[in-house]
């Protein structure tokens, strides 16, 4: 079936391509009720589709926008992308979405795909090695907004949540429950902003109830291999800790199973607080406390803030902090 063009529009309807132009882009002004009837009817008989691309090319917006995360399988991502449609669908946008595997390759070509197909802004979850790409796109004159990690504190529009106020009164609530000796498990957080107000964060509620920072208690994560030192043997050590308190999701149920597989009891032989909410945490024989961030409202803010620049381009650049909360459950005991 050969493709239908907006010629054959305008021939059917006996009017000019213009013309037919103007209609599908709702501009009636000076259009009378049995022109628009005939290109409706010839639209719908030809069963014409607007060409997006074609017609952006003549269009100084696409009314669609790229987002690009690192998973998109994830409990946070998949929330924040919610936010992020709901938002685009009350301001008439349509959402492309690229997941990356935390791939900088990938990321790279992402963002180069969404530039060629002309969308009118990124909200990213940048892996933090395209920085210079990324700068470059924007010098082109394309808004892109950051969510999820800040890497080098100069991101220039970004939200984020509250990170290091949110490490602190995780670490205060154990500290009031007794705990002074807290394992904080983490990935490399040199490198990483986000990363290290947690860790900021950890160290400000030891040194506010005067409680010496230990580099023993701090415990890397790699994505690939796992725990640097194995739980287990941190628990056989002269003086354990009685508190395990995780920085992402990942780290929590990689430790939740060690800890099942060699029967040590939360919180009776250890308490376990988590960044990040576990999914169904409440059918858990023992639900596990946790921080919770609002990735919904995360996505709702980024979007916000993109369709601000997008329709702004001299808005000034916004880092935007949203609270967390923590949610007391089971897994950690008063000691």
């Amino acid at each position: 079936m050969p493709k239908i063009k907006l010629i054959d529009v305008a021939e059917l309807a006996g009017v000019s391509k213009s013309t037919v132009s103007q209609y599908l882009n709702g501009r009636f002004d000076y259009m009378s009720e049995k022109t628009k009837e005939r290109i409706k009817l010839a639209v719908s008989e030809l069963d014409y589709v607007p060409n997006p691309i074609a017609r952006s090319l003549k269009m100084d917006k696409t009314k669609t926008i790229g987002v690009i995360v690192r998973d998109i399988t994830g409990y946070y991502t998949s929330r924040t992308i919610r936010g992020i449609d709901d938002y685009c669908k009350t301001s008439d946008y349509n959402v492309l979405i690229y997941n990356t595997d935390v791939d900088p390759e990938i990321e790279a070509r992402s963002l180069e795909a969404l530039y060629q197909l002309r969308v009118d802004g990124i909200i990213i979850a940048s892996s933090g090695k395209n920085t210079a790409l990324i700068a470059k796109y924007i010098e082109r004159g394309l808004p892109i907004v950051h969510f999820q990690l800040e890497h080098d504190g100069n991101e220039k529009n970004i939200i984020v949540s509250d990170y290091r106020k949110a490490a602190f009164e995780a670490t205060e609530y154990l500290i009031k429950l007794g705990h002074q000796r807290i394992c904080f498990m983490t990935q490399n957080f040199k490198n990483v902003k986000s990363r290290m107000d947690r860790y900021l964060g950890y160290t400000d509620a030891l040194n506010h109830y005067q409680i010496p920072i230990e580099q023993q208690l701090i415990q890397y994560w790699q994505r690939k291999s796992g725990f640097q030192q194995p739980p287990t043997n941190i628990l056989q050590t002269v003086n354990p800790p009685t508190a395990f308190f995780t920085q992402h999701l990942a780290i929590t149920t990689e430790l939740l199973t060690v800890l099942n597989e060699e029967n040590i009891s939360i919180p009776d032989d250890v308490s376990l607080l988590g960044f990040d909410d576990i999914p169904m945490a409440d059918f858990f024989k023992v639900p596990i406390t946790v921080i919770t961030q609002n990735p919904y409202e995360i996505g709702k803010e980024a979007t916000k803030l993109l369709l601000n620049n997008i329709s702004n381009k001299d808005a000034p650049s916004q880092k935007i902090m949203i609270p967390c909360s923590l949610s007391k459950r089971l897994s950690c005991k008063e000691i």
